[in-house]
């Protein structure tokens, strides 16, 4: 019996253009991450059996677009979650932090056990144990189901990390798109294999995250 755990980004907002860390500011979808995930929900197509979702609009929304035109499921909402936390890094982007937070910004690119960080969630770690356990613990609940994650990049890359046991400075050595998906498969060794990372393929050139 295999269950399938799905891992989505919630689509674009205008934050993300800008560049800037959103953390747990509440951004909500722009135009383009609305029809991001209206193309996602044609590839779910319904087939999966649980949806839950961060409480911030952004993934609240992407998570009620793919539950659509489904009859029977809605998204829950799970406060662990919401994004990193990243205290007074929010709304500046990578060029501004590493200019006004020189040794810290190094500290956390660099630092592969803890990743600290300037107030919120304090560390990277912390971050990446609460997003793999929520995870985890709901998947064991639904064993042999597909179950449905919609977050976000940063706190979807620490759940990897946690899941997988990686270093911290694994963080800023991939990436997660808008409406990514990212799947996971555990059979009946319970261990968990990676079967695809950051899957675009839904999306128009156009629409392709810079």
């Amino acid at each position: 019996m295999t269950t399938e755990i799905y891992l989505v980004r919630h689509g674009e907002t205008d934050w993300n253009k800008e560049g800037k860390f959103q953390g747990c500011t509440d951004i909500n979808l722009s135009k383009e991450g609305t029809q991001q995930a209206h193309l996602l929900k044609e590839v779910f197509n319904n087939n999966f059996d649980y949806i839950y979702t961060s409480p911030l609009s952004r993934a609240v929304q992407t998570a009620e677009i793919l539950c659509e035109n489904h009859k029977e499921i809605n998204p829950v909402i799970v406060p662990d979650l919401r994004e990193i936390n990243f205290g007074a890094w929010e709304g500046l982007t990578i060029k501004q932090i590493r200019e006004q937070y020189p040794a810290e910004y190094q500290a956390w690119r660099t630092d592969e056990e803890y990743a600290n960080l300037i107030g919120g969630d304090l560390t990277l770690r912390n971050a990446s144990n609460r997003a793999k356990d929520a995870i985890l613990k709901l998947a064991d609940k639904h064993t042999g189901k597909k179950t449905v994650f919609v977050a976000h990049g940063g706190i979807l890359k620490a759940a990897l990390i946690g899941i997988f046991d990686w270093k911290m400075t694994m963080y800023h050595r991939f990436f997660l798109g808008n409406t990514s998906v990212t799947k996971i498969s555990i059979g009946n060794s319970q261990v968990p294999i990676l079967i695809k990372l950051n899957d675009t393929s839904h999306l128009p050139d156009e629409y392709y995250p810079a």
